[in-house]
């Protein structure tokens, strides 16, 4: 075997408390929240001086995770436009599986949440829908039906 599981997904934010917040109504539950500095820290991403805060969310079955960074120094860069569109290169959002997705929108919503597009059903299998939350920061919300 090539690889034991699917560790984490870093995401860089400018607002951690804001992101967290929004994670934690989705469902996720935050691990901890730490800084990370040093010669460690520089080799590994090869950012010479890197200052972070990182936290670290998991979801409710303790299979996913999500790890937010908060760059003190240097700070982070934005190579893409704001609210980019779904076919813009690299990646475009996280999906969660949830029991009632307009339940889930509607408290996200109270974060700042809007819909990317609508809440749409495929086939008789799930209702889907794409939210923009904090920071442009796009997660997918699927739920099965029957």
């Amino acid at each position: 075997m090539t690889i034991q599981r699917m560790d984490n997904v870093l995401i860089v934010v400018d607002d951690l408390d804001a992101v967290i917040a929004f994670f934690v109504e989705l469902g996720m539950e935050l691990e901890g929240r730490t800084s990370a500095e040093g010669p460690w820290v520089e080799s590994v991403i090869a950012i010479e001086g890197a200052r972070q805060e990182i936290a670290m969310l998991r979801t409710p079955d303790g299979h996913g995770r999500v790890e937010l960074a908060m760059f003190h120094t240097p700070k982070a860069i934005s190579p893409e436009p704001k609210d980019a569109p779904a076919n813009t290169l690299g990646i475009r959002r996280i999906m969660f599986a949830v029991d009632d997705v307009e339940e889930v929108v509607a408290r996200l919503r109270a974060h700042g949440a809007e819909l990317v597009g609508e809440l749409a059903r495929y086939e008789d299998s799930y209702l889907l829908c794409y939210l923009r939350g904090p920071e442009g920061i796009v997660v997918g919300l699927a739920e099965q039906l029957g």
